[in-house]
Order: structure tokens, then C-alpha cells, then sequence
């Protein structure tokens, strides 16, 4: 199972929040909503996250055994 909980910690130690995040990273709401719901999105998409937020893919994933 895909966990972005590390995200959205992440985002409230750099005071942003997922309107922010969606517009900066140039995320569709839909992407937006699949990442909210842990759901798998590409890794370009994790790959602009990444960018914006200066960090690396283990920052904002995390894969869960269920």
C-alpha cells in the first residue's frame, strides 16, 4: 500500500498546502485527489513534487505492507 502521509507532513514544515502544492507542481486536481486518497500516480508526478519541494522520492512515499 502507497502512503503519502510523509507529503503532507513535509508540506506543513514548509507552510504549504495542497492548493499550493497543486498549483506550483502544475498538478490536475485529479492527481491531487489520487495522491489524497494514496492512490498511484506516475513518477513524473512525484518527480515535479520532488522538485518543488527540494527533496527525494523517499521524503513524500512510503510503501506500506498491508
Amino acid at each position: 500500500m502507497i502512503s503519502y502521509n510523509k507529503l503532507w507532513k513535509l508540506l506543513i514544515d514548509k507552510n504549504m498546502n495542497k492548493t499550493q502544492l497543486r498549483i506550483q507542481a502544475n498538478l490536475s486536481s485529479t492527481t491531487l485527489a489520487k495522491l489524497s486518497k494514496n492512490e498511484s500516480v506516475t513518477v513524473s508526478t512525484l518527480e515535479k513534487i520532488c522538485f518543488l519541494l527540494d527533496c527525494d522520492i523517499e521524503d513524500i512515499v512510503e510503501i506500506k505492507k498491508e
